[in-house]
């Protein structure tokens, strides 16, 4: 028998069988979750397990389109151009 999982589950009342046929726990949801998290986003630049630093900008369209095109033809994320800039600039002013 199939029982559908909701968005609350009550691992207390509720049988829920994962596809080994372990009950599903609160023990193996956090487990669950805590890989998933470690999935998501991309590797930290600071440290592994560290969060690294989010700036947002804004650009003239001009600079904005200038940048784009040079991140594609270097097969590069506009990112990795913007931070390998900033270090260059912060390196040459001390």
């Amino acid at each position: 028998m199939r029982t559908p999982i909701g968005r609350y589950v009550d691992t207390e009342k509720e049988v829920v069988l994962l596809p080994n046929g372990e009950r599903l726990t609160e023990q193996i949801i956090d487990e669950i979750v805590a890989d998933v998290h470690a999935q998501l986003g991309r590797p930290s630049l600071t440290a592994p397990g560290r969060r690294s630093p989010v700036v947002s900008l804004r650009f003239a369209q001009e600079t904005y389109d200038k940048l784009d095109r040079r991140a594609a033809a270097q097969g590069r994320p506009r990112s990795a151009l913007i931070r390998d800039a900033v270090a260059a600039y912060l390196a040459n002013t001390a």
